[in-house]
């Protein structure tokens, strides 16, 4: 039996059709779920159940494309030995008189991947109006304003969350756009409307981890309940959030204003009692399609989701630091961990810790030290010779080798043949 390379879409799609298989979802929950149309989710799932888990990867897998030109090597070195600093069209043209047909647009490819030539200056691109989502809670756009909302010459955030399908928002003052933020304000929206299907954001740390193959505590927190998240690379693409921006600023800060609110924790006060719902009456859309995009939330425990992850190593002595503290893992009947296994850290937005093995919940305490392990002494106590009996030295022959017992019998048939 060979091996099938999978990626973690298909892996995704392989569990899907499998509880589709187990009758434990319908094929349009499927298709919801595998962002798929209807028709294109029957047609995967045929191929899943008639050919196992190769119905699902794609078949040019580990071929050769059949537009990969024949000749990229020899076409690249005769570039490099004739017609380097010529642009793409001209040097097709001389590449296809010394017998190397290459069509203009593919060579400016190609020399772009081997860095021979520069994307040259373009004009700025028309940005199309996009359509409205169909469905409220099909995608959401997330995104922080800075500004003078209080009046008081200092800057702070507005974190504004908005339905694309609707308009509906949602909003929290803060001091800064932070993780904490965000979490509480997806909280509040997933505990009264449901789960997103999808999340536009920027490219801020916040939101996006820097660093390749790694995810932000934001990232992680929505791959848990399967919100995908989309990533935008100008203020344009998200320009619903970026207009909503206007509206606040205009409303918002006169609402203080006349209030003459200048703490933040007074002004959000203000956006959950009846603000945003006076916003949300008179700028919000119906949707073209009724019903909600918004998946039910069911046993998911929010806390161990909005919450920042770290990882540890457990020691020999099950011990680990954490922010500068030395913790102790408790052991509990059944409880088996490896030495050096690592442990899930989470620190949750009431301020709590909780440690994870797994699926498992740890119980620790804090230690100031290390516990010091005593080494087991062991005393030796010298075994008293016993006194011989006279019916041991009699037998004494009894408990000597064989050898010394032949050599003494010997001896006696010896001293019995000179009598």
């Amino acid at each position: 039996m060979g091996v099938i390379l999978m990626s973690e879409k298909e892996r995704k799609r392989k569990a899907i059709f499998e509880m589709v298989r187990q009758k434990r979802i319908t094929l349009s929950r499927a298709a919801e779920q595998s962002e798929l149309s209807y028709r294109q989710t029957l047609r995967v799932y045929k191929q899943y159940i008639e050919e196992g888990d190769a119905g699902l990867t794609h078949k040019s897998r580990g071929r050769l494309s059949n537009r990969r030109h024949p000749h990229q090597e020899k076409i690249i070195a005769r570039y490099k030995a004739r017609y380097e600093g010529f642009g793409p069209t001209l040097a097709s043209e001389y590449l296809a008189e010394d017998g190397f047909e290459i069509d203009h647009e593919t060579l400016r490819r190609l020399l772009l991947k081997h860095g021979l030539w520069q994307k040259q200056r373009k004009r700025s691109s028309h940005r199309r109006y996009r359509e409205r989502k169909a469905q409220f809670g099909e995608l959401l756009q997330i995104d922080g304003s800075i500004h003078d909302w209080l009046g008081i010459g200092e800057h702070s955030c507005l974190l504004n969350v908005i339905d694309d399908a609707t308009g509906k928002t949602w909003s929290k003052l803060s001091e800064g756009e932070t993780t904490r933020v965000i979490f509480e304000v997806l909280w509040y929206w997933i505990e009264r409307y449901g789960i997103p299907l999808a999340i536009y954001v920027d490219l801020k740390n916040v939101y996006v981890s820097p660093k390749p193959n790694a995810l932000s505590h934001f990232e992680r927190a929505c791959k848990k309940l399967g919100i995908r998240v989309i990533k935008a690379h100008s203020p344009q693409a998200k320009g619903r959030v970026e207009r909503n921006h206007a509206v606040y600023q205009d409303r918002f800060v006169k609402e203080l204003a006349l209030r003459k609110i200048k703490t933040i924790a007074e002004a959000n006060v203000v956006l959950e009692k009846g603000f945003i719902d006076r916003l949300n009456e008179k700028f919000s859309k119906p949707p073209r399609n009724p019903h909600s995009a918004h998946l039910i939330l069911e046993e998911v425990d929010l806390n161990q989701v909005f919450c920042w992850e770290y990882t540890r190593k457990l020691q020999n002595d099950w011990t680990f630091a954490f922010s500068n503290q030395l913790y102790q893992v408790k052991k509990a009947y059944g409880l088996c961990i490896k030495p050096k296994s690592e442990v899930i850290i989470r620190r949750h937005l009431n301020g709590s810790m909780s440690v994870w093995h797994g699926s498992e919940k740890l119980s620790f305490k804090a230690i100031s030290e290390r516990p010091v392990v005593h080494a087991k002494t062991t005393v030796r106590t010298q075994k008293t010779k016993r006194a011989s009996s006279a019916w041991t030295k009699t037998n004494a022959f009894l408990f000597q080798s064989t050898s010394n017992v032949r050599s003494a019998l010997t001896k006696g048939m010896l001293k019995k043949r000179s009598i």
